[in-house]
Parts: structure tokens; sequence; C-alpha cells
């Protein structure tokens, strides 16, 4: 590190420790060396190191845990949204499989402060799909997601077929059906109840991260609600401003 010119020693601390993330010496889900550790490493004040860790954090390779420790949330891949998730998930590094847990149609309870105004308040027949991302190493859910879609005629085939190849994205291809826009909110679940976490096979009181979101076919009408419980070790929100 000594011929980068130009570098703050935060700076030089964050990228010696990208380097060793990304090429796999330290792999998601590790905890870094302590904050003093890596001051004597690195022979740099606590606050340079801290705020290394930050450029870290703000990269989405860390997060931090106060009183805990740092933890490497890069796992080498990048998830594409826009390909659906089983198809992301299973071209990533992850080692995660998709499980269907019920496909139906029935009514459903929504969440009214988000769905307010979204056109779905006097709706109360939809097709119902639960599913499980699991990570076969750690042998524990990684996001539970409850999709839930304003029925349509069109649906019925998928109670006796199930999803093509597993995801909803390439399904709703197939009769024709595609996001257009949505809207998205990103907040967190303090603590799992009993029943998400014997899904996920977590302890139950986990705080997790939730996101809801809306999307839209193109002439406007509503296409799905989906609410999922996210690892906060394994997502994030990133945004560039």
């Amino acid at each position: 590190m000594a011929g980068r010119v130009g570098l703050a020693k935060s700076e030089r601390v964050a990228l010696t420790l990208e380097r060793e993330i990304r090429e796999g010496r330290v792999l998601h889900g590790d905890q870094l060396q302590s904050e003093g550790n890596l001051m004597q490493r690195f022979a740099v004040s606590r606050n340079t190191v801290r705020r290394g860790l930050d450029i870290l954090s703000r990269q989405g390779l860390i997060t931090t845990r106060t009183g805990i420790g740092s933890f490497v949330t890069h796992d080498g891949a990048t998830i594409d949204s826009n390909l659906g998730w089983t198809v992301a998930l299973a071209s990533g590094n992850g080692h995660v499989e998709t499980r269907s847990l019920d496909i139906r149609r029935s009514p459903c309870a929504k969440s009214t402060v988000f769905l307010a105004g979204m056109g779905l308040e006097g709706a109360n027949d939809y097709l119902c799909i639960d599913r499980l991302r699991y990570c076969t190493q750690q042998k524990v859910g990684i996001s539970l997601e409850r999709s839930r879609l304003p029925w349509r005629d069109d649906f019925s085939p998928i109670l006796g077929s199930g999803l093509v190849s597993g995801s909803l994205s390439l399904t709703l291809q197939k009769i024709c059906l595609e996001a257009a826009s949505g809207e998205e909110l990103a907040g967190v679940v303090p603590a799992l109840t009993a029943i998400d976490a014997a899904i996920m096979a977590r302890k139950p009181g986990e705080a997790m991260l939730r996101l809801q979101r809306i999307t839209r076919a193109q002439d406007g009408s509503v296409l799905e609600y989906v609410d999922s419980l996210l690892d906060p070790l394994r997502f994030g929100l990133r945004m560039s401003f």
C-alpha cells in the first residue's frame, strides 16, 4: 500500500480489505478482525479503521453490528431482480435452492398502510404463492417471500402445473404478463414470529429485513404484491445518487 500516493489512510485500509473479500480470502458471512486488531495491523487510529469500514459498508461488502463486529456480506455475485429471484440466485455462488411452500387461490390479508391507494382495497381473490430461499450450506432460510396476485383467469393452469422452472417471472411471461412499473418499501422486522422462524429454520426473535413491493402491468393494473423477509447479513439496499 505504500505506493498508493494520494489515498487517505482509511481508503488504504478499505482497499486492502476489499481486495481480500473480492479474492475470496475472507468469505461471505465471515467476521472481520476486531477494530483493535485492524488498528495494530495497519498502524492507524480507531477512527481511521472505522472510516475504512464505513467505506466497505457503503459499497455493500460488509455489515457492522454494534458491539459484535463487522461481517462480510459480499458473496461474489450480484442479484439481478429483473431475472427473477430463482434464476438470479441459481446463477450466483450462494448455494441457494428455492422451495415452493404453497400455491393456491384464496383471499389474503394485506398491509393496509402500504396498499392504501394502490388499487387493491376492493380485491379479495388472489393467486397466492409462498416461497422459501434456502441456503444449503448454513441450513437456514435466507428469504421468505409471499406473493399475492389479483386473480386472473389465465392463472388457473398454475394451480395444477406450478411455476415454469420455479420462476414466477417466467410463468407470467408465458401468459404475456410483464411488470412495467412498481413501488417498493424497505423496512425492518425487529423479531421473527415463531411461525416464520420455524419455516426459515431460524430462532424466533431474530431481526430481518422486510421488503414490500407492488408491480403493475402495462395497463396500470396491479400485477403482484410481494411481502418478503430477508436475511440482513445477505441482503441490503444500495442506492446511487
